[in-house]
């Protein structure tokens, strides 16, 4: 692995950033595509099949963001819930759009059997300017915990927590890309005036389980169900996947909840957070959307197959 710092136009290496180089990184991000048209518009189009929330509204740059959320129909106390959530990180696009997609294609089908709940893109502004963090260079994505410094992930733990009750299952949705080597972790080493490792990007899909609750046969119906539809990534020369231990294959683990991340802050019994790589030569952006729905379909068909 590489390591990487110095090469970041932002800040002096070996300084951790001030409020000056923080504003010096916000100023050099531009919006490039539109959450208005390509999450708002999709999930209004849902009203009739899903109930339609806005669970709060993100104020950045003189733009105002709805957090939306889609809830299933019929909801019975007595069926398990289930979480699906999307965009963490903005950047990764099947995320998001994979979330949509289940919403519109495979949702109803699974609504006897669970109430569900669908949010697809927890940082929109993220989503509209490819980014990992927030304007406030901070990462969502590990922020979830009690006084978050991200309202991303305060308003959707807020949120999951005004639902009172216990979710089942959390599905969450990533991607790997090459602009984790070129753009975030460099970002990343130069924010905090450290040095990081670059990791070998992994060719294909993978899933992150739970270190405390790794589910290995729940997480192998996912990658049973994905790998039709894209190729899974294999273990690098060491036997890892972004620097973790194969658990199985296509398989690694993290401490979710200690690492502040989305797919821990739930509780469920059954945490899997899914990893497509768009920068594949042989995968593209509607196979990552596919095996992204692949992944959720596949893990509630295991559910469902349980006693």
């Amino acid at each position: 692995m590489k390591q990487t710092q110095s090469l970041y136009p932002v800040g002096t290496p070996g300084c951790p950033w001030s409020a000056a180089e923080k504003s010096q990184w916000l100023q050099a991000q531009s919006i490039k595509r539109s959450y208005q048209q390509e999450v708002v518009k999709k999930l209004d189009a849902l009203k009739q099949d899903c109930e339609l929330i806005q669970y709060g509204q993100l104020c950045y740059e003189q733009q105002t963001y709805p957090l939306l959320a889609l809830k299933s129909l019929q909801w019975q106390p007595e069926r398990p819930v289930i979480l699906v959530t999307g965009g963490v990180h903005g950047y990764e696009t099947s995320g998001v759009q994979g979330a949509i997609r289940f919403a519109q294609t495979e949702m109803k089908k699974y609504q006897a059997h669970f109430n569900i709940v669908v949010v697809p893109c927890i940082s929109p502004w993220g989503y509209e300017s490819i980014n990992r963090w927030n304007p406030n260079a901070i990462d969502p994505n590990r922020s979830f915990y009690a006084e978050s410094p991200a309202q991303e992930a305060a308003e959707v733990m807020a949120f999951i927590a005004s639902l009172d009750v216990p979710i089942y299952a959390h599905f969450d949705l990533h991607e790997t890309t090459d602009s984790d080597n070129s753009e975030f972790r460099p970002a990343l080493a130069a924010r905090d005036g450290v040095t990081h490792d670059n990791w070998n990007i992994p060719d294909g899909f993978y899933l992150v389980g739970d270190t405390e609750k790794p589910v290995p046969a729940f997480q192998k119906a996912i990658i049973d169900a994905v790998e039709p539809v894209t190729h899974i990534a294999p273990a690098d020369e060491q036997g890892k996947i972004i620097g973790a231990p194969i658990e199985q294959r296509g398989v690694i683990n993290y401490s979710k909840s200690k690492l502040g991340l989305c797919g821990g802050f739930t509780n469920a019994a059954f945490v899997t957070t899914t990893e497509v790589y768009p920068d594949s030569p042989n995968a593209d952006d509607e196979t990552c959307i596919q095996a992204q729905v692949a992944a959720i379909t596949g893990g509630l068909s295991y559910l469902m197959a349980q006693p």
